[in-house]
């Protein structure tokens, strides 16, 4: 019986641990204000813009939504979901914009800035879902800076 007990009590720990992690995570999420230059066209959301200098800025008031823009352009506003580091609570080394890439398309996946260990996960799109059951995917990273 005690045994049970323990199990149900160390369960208890993790489960605190990993609220604690994600509370932290929602808390801890930043502002963005980058730039980058991407040498391809890419798809956000469901839509593909051409390459080129982009700016990346969090939207007032909103944890989730960024807006992505291209000088003398509209910009576009897309939702990401708060990501802490897989390499635990290490921050990140680089302000940078991963894409995955499926042959010759390429899909914004997340969206990192240097000394932060909270990232952005942007949810795949129908599209991506539906290539990448045909295709191996290849991450590619573009280097940013911070405005």
């Amino acid at each position: 019986m005690k045994k049970v007990g323990l199990a149900v009590t160390k369960m208890l720990f993790a489960l605190l641990g990993l609220g604690l992690l994600l509370a932290t995570a929602s808390a801890n999420a930043q502002t963005i204000n980058l730039k980058a230059d991407i040498p391809f066209n890419f798809v956000v959301a469901a839509g593909t813009l051409p390459s080129g200098e982009y700016t990346i800025r969090s939207e007032p008031n909103s944890e989730r939504a960024l807006a992505l823009s291209r000088a003398g352009q509209k910009a576009s506003v897309f939702l990401a979901n708060p990501s802490l580091s897989l390499k635990g609570m290490k921050a990140s080394q680089q302000t940078k914009l991963v894409f995955d890439r499926y042959g010759d398309q390429y899909f914004l996946s997340e969206i990192w800035v240097e000394g932060s260990r909270v990232g952005h996960q942007l949810p795949q799109s129908r599209r991506e879902v539906e290539i990448a059951q045909n295709e191996t995917v290849q991450q590619v990273i573009v280097l940013a800076e911070l405005q």
